[in-house]
């Protein structure tokens, strides 16, 4: 399998700014890569929030990771800021399929990108919802871009 190339800052309709800690760096002086995938989770999990469609304490739906993927492209390291992009390529009945992509300060492609899949739960039971809550549908749509397919090295 071909290496994709790294997605563009435009290739996203969401960003946020995240501050990178002293804590977040490696002995090799970058950002560790399973700091990547938190930082993913703060973009998915902080648009929900804000936007009424996740309730982490007391909400009847919750969503649980069930698959995570990350290519890098360039190292991130702190002090920098680092911008995370976000977009949801699927929506199925229970399940959604977000991408996201961390940029480095005025860089316009990605230091590294990945996905994640939620499986949307009932709380109490912990099995699949029959169909996605009305915010959170609501929530996803501003977020939603047409599936593209991987791009790869030549």
């Amino acid at each position: 399998m071909a290496r994709p190339q790294p997605h563009r800052r435009a290739d996203y309709p969401h960003a946020r700014e995240i501050t990178t800690r002293w804590m977040d760096n490696d002995a090799y002086g970058h950002v560790n890569n399973v700091v990547y995938y938190s930082f993913f989770d703060t973009a998915v999990n902080a648009w929900l929030i804000e936007r009424g469609a996740l309730d982490v304490e007391h909400g009847a739906v919750v969503g649980f990771v069930v698959e995570t993927g990350c290519h890098y492209f360039a190292p991130l390291t702190y002090p920098q800021p680092v911008t995370a992009a976000l977009r949801v390529a699927h929506v199925g009945r229970s399940s959604v399929r977000y991408e996201l992509a961390l940029f480095a300060p005025g860089a316009d492609t990605a230091a590294a990108q990945g996905h994640f899949i939620h499986v949307y739960v009932e709380r109490a039971t912990r099995r699949p919802v029959r169909d996605l809550p009305e915010p959170l549908k609501r929530a996803l749509q501003p977020l939603c871009v047409d599936p593209q397919p991987e791009e790869e090295s030549p």
